[in-house]
């Protein structure tokens, strides 16, 4: 069913959002569904060329030209300088949308400790960096907030190929899982978004791999394995707008996780049921028994809005 941002606008009209990698791919596509839906946008880019045909594109709609922010999210420094420039541009920030990521692939035994440090420090590190620079600023803001973190279906389904890759989606998700339950209390909703095989440039990042982590472990591509890969992208994969609307509709309804794809149902229901025949199945003390429902109560308390404390634990 397709989504349509102006049936949102009345909840985001004149909002501001930060997005980060969001002049191509699914940062784009999100940028362009809050925009349709009346919200002001800051986005962070890293080349110039998405950058004028991201401008273009808002000009050719006659929306407000973002205010577009030169930023590698694995500078802590910078992503602070952002965040205040954003700040100082607008008043207030309402939504951050941590999205910037690499899709790096190779054999987890033959890794590097560069390949560890540049997808991890980018996939996950760079939602650090977004959250410790911009959650003050939302903080203080007032009215409808949002904070989503886009990790991908590897949050939940790990391959042969990905191990990297997946632990910092599947790191993503559990800092957003909890995080939700910190930021109730402050009326701040959180979002985790696993989207699928997506339009994107995503597979070509292997190519721009930073000098700083040139030790790989990983074999080279071969000649034109990447391009194949990519072809799977581009002749199959959702439009990004669409994914960017669904984002939108999940905000509006305070959803905690955004799931974009539909395919993947008969994926989720194999993981969990290898989950739930894993369990053993023999009584638990009553003790244990007692810790997990303060556990399920602190929970359900915290997402009600409600400070949780280390002592309503135990």
């Amino acid at each position: 069913m397709r989504v349509d941002p102006a049936d949102y606008k009345e909840q985001w009209q004149g909002r501001v959002a930060f997005i980060t990698g969001a002049v191509t791919g699914i940062g784009l596509g999100t940028a362009q569904a809050f925009a349709d839906a009346g919200m002001r946008l800051a986005l962070s880019y890293r080349n110039e060329d998405d950058r004028a045909q991201t401008e273009k594109w808002f000009a050719d709609k006659g929306y407000e030209t973002p205010l577009f922010c030169k930023l590698d999210v694995t500078d802590r420094e910078g992503f602070a300088k952002v965040a205040q420039q954003v700040a100082d541009h607008f008043g207030e920030v309402h939504v951050l949308v941590n999205n910037a990521g690499v899709s790096v692939f190779g054999p987890t035994d033959e890794a590097s400790y560069d390949d560890y440090d540049w997808i991890m420090g980018v996939n996950f590190g760079g939602v650090v960096n977004g959250l410790q620079s911009f959650m003050p600023h939302l903080k203080a803001a007032r009215g409808r907030r949002h904070v989503v973190n886009v990790a991908s279906m590897a949050a939940f389904l790990p391959g042969p190929q990905a191990g990297i890759y997946t632990a910092s989606k599947f790191a993503v998700r559990g800092l957003t899982d909890s995080l939700r339950y910190n930021l109730a209390p402050h009326g701040i909703g959180c979002s985790l978004c696993c989207p699928a095989l997506t339009r994107t440039n995503a597979w070509a990042s292997a190519h721009k791999r930073p000098e700083q982590f040139a030790e790989a472990g990983f074999a080279p591509p071969k000649e034109g394995e990447l391009e194949q890969f990519g072809s799977a992208f581009e002749q199959y994969g959702m439009d990004p707008y669409e994914v960017g609307a669904k984002i939108l509709r999940g905000m509006s309804q305070q959803d905690g996780l955004i799931l974009t794809h539909p395919e993947h149902g008969v994926d989720l229901t194999e993981e969990f049921a290898k989950q739930i025949a894993a369990l053993p199945v023999e009584d638990c003390p009553p003790g244990r028994a007692h810790i997990e429902n303060l556990r399920r109560k602190a929970g359900k308390d915290a997402e009600a809005g409600l400070k949780v404390a280390m002592d309503d634990l135990t």
